[in-house]
């Protein structure tokens, strides 16, 4: 037990010593001396992480390609630019972590009101002007060739 309080101390002074730490004893098999505890909480956080900055890409690429699509006078390599790196973003942690391809897909219509609120700010456009479901299929907006005309 002391050997736990001795790891919380470490995981609070040095999350790489700890995690190195961690590491080995997993490695070892050494589970009596796990802080395990500490070792889920750090899983789940690492989960809602992955699943964080799928929800956050998603939210960019969706604005970008509305911001493409309804104000096309204003399209810029720096909105092309964006939604390249967002959607190499989502399409390497969805190779990385295949179950988050199921995330992707639960999360896909939730996303979309937080980008078109984005989208609207952005271009001072009308939200009338904008359809009020998603126009782009789940599969375009992960599509490294696609652009709306």
């Amino acid at each position: 037990m002391s050997n736990q309080f001795g790891l919380s101390s470490l995981y609070r002074q040095d999350y790489e010593l700890w995690l190195e730490s961690t590491i080995n004893q997993l490695r070892q098999h050494d589970f009596d001396n796990l802080d395990i505890d500490l070792l889920i909480e750090e899983i789940e956080e690492m989960g809602g992480s992955l699943k964080d900055a799928l929800e956050n890409n998603l939210i960019v690429i969706l604005a970008h390609l509305l911001k493409w699509k309804y104000q096309p006078g204003h399209r810029s390599g720096s909105w092309r630019g964006s939604i390249k790196e967002h959607r190499r973003r989502i399409n390497k942690s969805i190779q990385k972590h295949p179950s988050l391809s199921r995330y992707y897909e639960t999360i896909f219509e939730e996303c979309y009101p937080p980008a078109l609120d984005w989208a609207v700010e952005e271009t001072g456009l009308s939200q009338d002007i904008f359809p009020p479901q998603c126009p782009f299929t789940r599969q375009q907006v992960i599509d490294s060739q696609f652009l709306p005309d």
